[in-house]
């Protein structure tokens, strides 16, 4: 190639080049004119209201009582009369022991009481013929002492008129002995009787409490012993509690509203946490757990719905005081940081600031802000990580704080 081609070549490359930069820069003028860019943010004013105390914390579902049935006599189990998991209402039969060797045991009491009594009556004719042998030997003996002083009558015939009058005597005190003996036995008998109806009676084993059953423990057919393993055990879960324990400072807030009127409680389950079950606060402890700094509380539901069950999980709302036009904020708006807690404020001019918080009690999706806000102010909820100190925003309103919505 000849030379003068080569520079020609060179020449025209640069010019392209120079032109290119040349653009660019006119580019980066006209951005740096228009300003830094806009950026799209939802947005929501800070609200007033009245906004409850609540104290939200974990509870656990206890049933309102815990039977465990156990045999109170020994025998072969014959019949189990309900299905496991099934509801029981009281006095409904579970379980029947063997009832033959108890029906024999009280046949033979009542056979002893009837002996007994039998014999009372033969004893008490015995003694009513007796006193009359005594009265006429009383009688005897009187009138031979009488005979015997005029001297109408020997005195053998007088001692043995006097001694047949003391054997008659003894003969109705000996007879009086043995009812008192007959009538011991058949008070002793008669309690016989009764122990073996009572223990006939337990060979049908009844509900104590209406409850729901859990599974059968021991299968008909089985031979089991007096107060031995549980065959099923019964937990009432209408009503049932619910137990939790809350800080040691608001014990005194607790005990105050308690006295005036029993404090609603509600609790949210894992599988429906949008819809609370309403009870209300019935114990408060009498000691503070010095080792975690709480109180343990226990709150009553009548659950007739079924919706809690024993051992259950559930969120506890306690619910205290009111605070009167409370500012409040959505939860979204709220960014966490190394200083605490802020908010970005949108301006009047549409560029945002950083606005550190005092940040109160949660309310649903709402925060308490007890500085640094205002009632009317707009912040961001949606796209803060693309704003900085000054940014420019395009703002889109979201649903405002307030109406309390959980």
């Amino acid at each position: 190639m000849p030379l003068h081609r080569h520079f020609i070549g060179l020449s025209l490359a640069a010019c392209l080049a120079l032109a290119l930069i040349g653009c660019k820069q006119q580019e980066a003028r006209a951005s740096l004119a228009a300003g830094p860019p806009v950026v799209p943010v939802s947005v929501a004013r800070v609200g007033e209201q009245s906004v409850p105390t609540e104290l939200r914390v974990v509870g656990t579902v206890d049933a309102s009582a815990v039977v465990q049935i156990k045999s109170q006599i020994a025998g072969e189990l014959v019949k189990v009369g309900f299905t496991e998991g099934q509801n029981v209402a009281k006095d409904q039969l579970l379980f029947v022991i063997d009832p033959r060797p108890y029906e024999d045991a009280l046949r033979q009491a009542e056979a002893a009481v009837t002996r007994d009594r039998a014999q009372i009556a033969q004893s008490e004719a015995s003694l009513a013929r007796d006193a009359a042998q005594a009265k006429y030997a009383a009688t005897d003996a009187e009138r031979n002492a009488q005979l015997e002083k005029e001297g109408l009558t020997s005195r053998s015939q007088y001692d043995q008129s006097r001694n047949a009058a003391d054997v008659s005597r003894e003969t109705v005190r000996a007879t009086n002995a043995g009812i008192d003996s007959a009538k011991a036995a058949l008070e002793a008998d008669q309690a016989a009787a009764a122990a073996a109806r009572l223990n006939l009676s337990y060979c049908e084993i009844r509900a104590p409490i209406s409850g729901r059953a859990g599974n059968l423990l021991v299968q008909a057919g089985n031979l089991v012993k007096v107060n031995d393993v549980a065959l099923v055990v019964l937990h009432q879960i209408e009503p049932v509690f619910v137990n939790f324990s809350v800080p040691e400072q608001h014990l005194s807030a607790i005990r105050r509203l308690q006295a005036a009127h029993p404090l609603e409680v509600q609790v949210f389950t894992e599988d429906n946490p949008g819809q609370a079950v309403s009870g209300r606060l019935s114990v408060i402890d009498n000691t503070v757990d010095s080792q975690t700094g709480t109180i343990h509380l226990k709150a009553v539901f009548d659950n007739r719905e079924g919706r809690l069950w024993p051992g259950q999980f559930v969120t506890v709302v306690l619910t205290l005081d009111t605070i009167r036009n409370a500012t409040v904020v959505p939860s979204e708006a709220v960014q966490n940081a190394q200083q605490g807690q802020f908010v970005y404020v949108v301006k009047g001019d549409r560029s945002v600031e950083i606005r550190m918080l005092t940040v109160g009690p949660a309310f649903g999706k709402n925060f308490v802000v007890e500085k640094g806000l205002a009632p009317g102010e707009t912040v961001v909820t949606d796209g803060q990580l693309r704003l900085f100190p000054g940014a420019q925003v395009k703002p889109v309103e979201a649903p405002q704080p307030g109406a309390g919505q959980p």
